[in-house]
């Protein structure tokens, strides 16, 4: 085999943390060759990201020191690399997608400026021809109408679309290798099958080795030649994809393996009607000219109409942009909407903000993107204990037995409730979330892509909490997501949404079994097909 594109040896990297310090990769080894996909794989904290920022050395500070071991790009080793030449490998020789969109790109620049500037600081493009390279980019990765995208912002897209401007941006330079730190996470299933492909022919045409972080499984099968899975800083097991999967031998890897969501919906009897929409619209103006007229309109949701009972989950599925997030953030009264909108029976469409208020305990949210919904100056405490200040809910003795309680209930230690969102990882950060949300006992709780951020392990668990405290509580979850396993293992009713319309509605297991639009049977094909090889 030829020599590898990079090779870590002996990596060990420690965090100063308050009391002492805290050891987080022990001793991580593996070579990376041209052409060849290798994912690192493992539960949320298990070393993968801080594995996969040493190579460009990236990592957080404070560091107890810099990275031990080495990471050889070449021949060099990155690790002892002057700032300069280290600049010139960074986003052209070797290139990284990270995991949390918003936070990456600039909310100042348009999306057009910001992969300019890419394409103006590694090649030298300006004026007429980055324009015209960064529609190209924009293109291959799958956004539509592109020359009209390159002036959007980033808050004007979707996840899914903010995710693929990240990855327009690390393939500007054409690098030799790329770290992709869960490139798919925001990405419905089918735009993800386009993802794959489009690494996959980059990989052909310019033998550039990919290095995939991840926690899907789904998406490791079908495009990794080798996987390294990860436990606590270690790598316990590494080998060919097929292999690995087919015959597992560590008891942890054994484990991820079999961590797919599953069983039924929590068996609850309907209720009465809790939320009820009808012919639902949320149009934005296009604004155009000196004295800015509304000349069209963005259907982003268009006549929706559903109603869910009590104690019921409704799954609400779609591509990225098709109004879903749009959607559950009107019927919260978060967003401006036209139609009606009915709460407990009660219309709720022509309150003010203040009138909507007193509502707010009993419909909660846990957003997609958990370190934009955290407060990065608040420790988790604060976070998790606001709601209940602010609805004046017991006393602070109370309150600190209440965060205590929820943090417990999504599997995270109590005690890290003096901590800082930055101190934990994405996973971990989409747990606090999820008990902010569920401190206040609501009655019913939007859930925006909550396990997007969730390796397997961790899905099946939130899945498994969700379904009991439905169960316990009787509550009502309008689910958002493009994890159509996950949608299964929860939802009771199914919407399918597109381009702002319903396409199918009715009960989960009906559609799941039969569907009926050519673009469920799309997206569900593209969920659950069987796993590719990589060649």
């Amino acid at each position: 085999m030829s020599e590898p594109l990079i090779e870590i040896r002996d990596l060990q990297v420690a965090f100063a943390r308050e009391g002492g310090i805290q050891p987080v990769v022990h001793g991580v080894s593996f070579a990376l060759h041209a052409g060849e996909t290798l994912a690192l794989v493992g539960e949320s904290g298990s070393g993968k990201s801080v594995t996969a920022h040493s190579i460009l050395r990236l990592l957080p500070y404070p560091l107890a020191s810099h990275p031990a071991g080495s990471i050889h790009y070449r021949g060099e080793d990155l690790l002892t690399l002057g700032e300069r030449r280290l600049r010139a490998i960074r986003g052209n020789r070797i290139a990284m997608i990270f995991q949390e969109p918003m936070t990456s790109l600039n909310p100042l620049h348009s999306v057009g400026q910001q992969i300019i500037e890419v394409l103006a600081l590694h090649k030298g493009l300006q004026g007429e021809a980055a324009r015209a390279r960064a529609e190209e980019l924009l293109t291959l990765v799958g956004i539509p109408e592109p020359a009209k995208r390159l002036k959007a912002y980033p808050h004007e897209l979707s996840g899914g679309q903010r995710q693929r401007v990240m990855i327009a941006m690390a393939l500007a330079n054409e690098p030799e290798v790329l770290i992709a730190d869960e490139p798919t996470t925001a990405l419905d299933v089918t735009v993800q099958l386009k993802i794959l492909d489009l690494l996959k022919e980059l990989q052909a045409r310019l033998g550039m080795a990919l290095l995939l972080i991840t926690h899907d499984l789904n998406l490791v099968r079908r495009i990794a030649h080798r996987v390294c899975v990860m436990q606590q800083g270690r790598i316990v097991e590494q080998g060919a994809c097929d292999a690995l999967f087919h015959a597992p031998q560590h008891p942890y890897t054994q484990e991820l393996l079999g961590a797919d969501p599953s069983g039924a919906p929590a068996d609850n009897p309907p209720g009465p009607p809790l939320i009820e929409a009808e012919d639902l619209r949320v149009w934005f103006p296009i604004k155009k000219g000196l004295l800015r007229r509304t000349v069209d309109h963005v259907k982003a949701v268009d006549g929706v109409s559903f109603s869910l009972a009590r104690g019921q989950t409704l799954g609400i599925v779609g591509e990225s942009g098709s109004g879903k997030s749009t959607l559950g953030m009107a019927l919260l009264r978060l967003i401006n909407s036209r139609g009606a909108i009915r709460f407990a029976g009660q219309a709720i469409e022509g309150l003010t903000q203040e009138q909507v208020r007193p509502l707010r305990r009993q419909i909660q949210v846990v957003f997609q993107d958990p370190f934009g919904s955290l407060s990065p100056r608040m420790s988790v405490g604060q976070i998790i204990g606001e709601g209940l200040e602010i609805h004046a809910i017991g006393s602070p003795a109370e309150r600190e037995q209440a965060i205590i309680a929820a943090l417990q209930e999504v599997g995270l230690d109590p005690a890290s409730r003096h901590r800082y969102p930055h101190e934990f990882s994405g996973g971990q950060r989409q747990r606090i979330a999820i008990a902010r949300a569920l401190v206040l006992k609501p009655e019913l709780i939007l859930l925006d892509e909550p396990t997007s951020a969730l390796d397997r392990t961790v899905q099946r668990q939130v899945v498994e909490l969700l379904r009991s405290l439905q169960q316990k509580y009787n509550l009502t979850y309008l689910f958002i997501s493009h994890d159509l396993a996950v949608v299964r293992a929860l939802s009771h009713q199914l919407m399918v949404v597109r381009h702002g319309q319903v396409v199918e509605q009715g009960e989960a297991a009906a559609i799941f079994a039969a569907p009926q639009h050519s673009y469920t049977r799309q997206l569900l094909e593209a969920a659950f097909m069987a796993p590719g090889s990589a060649d």
